[in-house]
């Protein structure tokens, strides 16, 4: 008889005093350095180092004399307990592990490295602060503690679901449904990895595959949603050529992130399953509904060069179709970028 898997290691450790510090100022209320330093047993010059490391990772904080330190806007920190008693039942039993860690370079990259769940199952990965967050083609993912949700889940399918290279468009459609069941409006879908509220990118989605040719296939998913990066911080972004948004600029101010966790979570476990039942079918409606870039002239970028035509929604397999004067052409991966008049 096999010998059961010993646990995988947890990525927590103990909490770093910068950690200790964001948690007393979380309610978003002044808290003096000497309060902080009294209930945390350390210097006041030791509190005042962890503030300036906070705004260092891009968190906006205030600082008052007399009245001490706050976060400019409250932020709940990341609690697996809190996460798992909002799944549902059939939800929480499909989840192996939920863990959140203050700091990681990667959440994808954790649960990359890790062994697959058992079929059928997943793995959850939080941290409130990713050195090295990442988005499609290696770009840099900017989320200060507090202020996002990076979030990552390893999943193993039984078997290699045929629609595969389309689960990046399936989990859009998870988050959109969130979102939706949260009272979040207006959100759209950008093929192939965006979600967006007025043009503006909210939150996006990479999908790393780890499988074999049969039997079956590990997925890590990936999902980043901004929730209240600041002013300083969305117009930084919005330098890089990005047109930021938040969920705090979106109608969702002051909503618990482990609650918009577990509401992607119950969603995406849900879309997973009717996946690998029915592949892309189930999801197709929600899709063109909130599909931005239908009707637009864009510009098509991928290893054959710059395509330029009107998008005309995707296929029955989630590649992009567009038409061009040579007739409609089909995009399985590649950058879409609008043309602008």
């Amino acid at each position: 008889m096999p010998r059961p898997r010993p646990p995988t290691p947890k990525v927590r450790e103990a909490a770093p005093l910068i950690a200790q510090v964001f948690a007393r100022l979380a309610d978003g209320k002044f808290h003096s350095g000497e309060e902080l330093a009294r209930d945390l047993k350390v210097s006041r010059s030791a509190v005042w180092k962890a503030t300036g490391a906070l705004r260092e990772l891009g968190t906006t904080l205030h600082a008052v004399r007399n009245r001490g330190y706050r976060l400019a806007h409250p932020a709940e920190p990341l609690d697996e307990k809190k996460i798992r008693a909002r799944l549902e039942g059939a939800v929480r039993e499909r989840m192996r592990a939920i863990e959140t860690a203050w700091s990681l370079a990667s959440t994808n990259s954790v649960l990359l490295a890790r062994p697959n769940p058992p079929a059928g199952s997943g793995e959850v990965l939080l941290a409130e602060y990713q050195s090295s967050g990442r988005g499609r083609r290696g770009r840099r993912w900017l989320a200060p503690p507090g202020g996002a949700i990076c979030l990552s889940l390893s999943w193993t399918f039984s078997e290699v679901p045929p629609e595969l290279g389309a689960l990046g468009l399936v989990i859009g459609v998870c988050v959109l449904r969130a979102l939706k069941d949260l009272k979040v409006d207006g959100v759209q879908l950008k093929w192939p990895n965006d979600l967006l509220v007025r043009g503006k990118k909210l939150g996006g989605v990479l999908i790393e595959l780890r499988a074999e040719s049969t039997g079956p296939a590990c997925v890590v998913i990936g999902i980043g949603l901004n929730v209240a990066l600041g002013a300083e911080l969305l117009n930084e972004i919005a330098a890089t050529g990005i047109a930021p948004t938040d969920l705090n600029n979106s109608g969702l101010s002051g909503t618990s992130r482990n609650e918009v966790v577990a509401a992607v979570l119950s969603a995406c476990v849900k879309g997973l399953t009717e996946f690998e039942r029915e592949a892309l079918m189930p999801f197709l409606a929600d899709w063109r509904e909130a599909d931005a870039l239908h009707g637009q002239a864009v510009n098509v970028t991928g290893g054959q060069g710059v395509s330029q035509g009107v998008a005309a929604g995707i296929d029955m397999h989630g590649a992009l179709l567009i038409e061009t004067p040579e007739g409609v052409q089909r995009f399985l991966s590649g950058d879409v970028s609008v043309r602008r008049a």
